[in-house]
């Protein structure tokens, strides 16, 4: 049997909601408080899945990603 390969194409995704800068500002600060909330559980042993600060930080990357997404949409928008 020869063997295949697949190649996989990758897309951007397409948003369903469009949130203001405000909104992702609003989100991210939730976050991050969330982040420092579960980092000070975890050090006291009382977090169960650790897992959760590595789920914290990327959503906190994605959401810093999306912030300067919006602002450089908004300049050429201005110019």
């Amino acid at each position: 049997m020869a063997a295949t390969k697949t190649t996989k194409k990758t897309t951007a995704k397409k948003a369903d909601v469009v949130k203001t800068i405000d909104q992702l500002h609003t989100e991210l600060q939730a976050k991050i408080t969330d982040q420092l909330e579960a980092k000070r559980s975890n050090a006291s042993g009382e977090l169960v899945n650790p897992r959760v600060i590595t789920h914290l930080r990327k959503d906190i990357a994605r959401l810093h990603t999306a912030i300067r997404a919006a602002e450089l949409a908004g300049l050429k928008e201005s110019k």
